[in-house]
């Protein structure tokens, strides 16, 4: 039975949200708890996806079907993590400004997240992030097919 499929990205996931708390802690200069979730170095989808598409790569080649659908769902994730969830943060931040400034507006209402989406930076993180794990999974484990 081959596990690397369910390891994979499951591995990318924890080493990349593990990363991503440490970096911010450092950052902050204490445990960052409230800064896990969405944006931040690395991504965590992309290394998610990154780390699938690159696993199917290296067990199949580049020319397998699956390489094909595991590269195109690596660039939605990539394109919604840079464009549309960095859009949402931007109306977030926009909202919050307006909240703030509205004298009528609830006192105890809760501001929106601001931190979504990544930058180029991050994704790219999160892709060489996906692509290491990927390359030592498959290394590590045997090749089943």
């Amino acid at each position: 039975m081959d596990l690397s499929y369910l390891l994979t990205p499951l591995l990318a996931w924890l080493v990349a949200g593990s990363l991503k708390f440490l970096i911010n802690s450092c950052r902050a200069g204490k445990p960052a708890f409230g800064l896990i979730g969405y944006g931040g170095m690395p991504s965590n989808h992309s290394a998610i996806v990154s780390s699938m598409a690159a696993l199917v790569a290296l067990k199949h080649g580049i020319d397998h079907p699956a390489f094909g659908v595991a590269l195109t769902l690596t660039f939605i994730v990539v394109l919604d993590a840079s464009s549309l969830r960095r859009q949402v943060g931007k109306h977030a931040q926009a909202i919050n400004r307006l909240h703030d400034r509205t004298p009528t507006a609830a006192p105890t209402a809760t501001p929106l997240r601001e931190r979504m989406g990544h930058s180029l930076a991050e994704i790219l993180g999160g892709v060489v992030c996906g692509i290491l794990l990927a390359g030592a999974v498959h290394a590590w484990l045997p090749l089943y097919d």
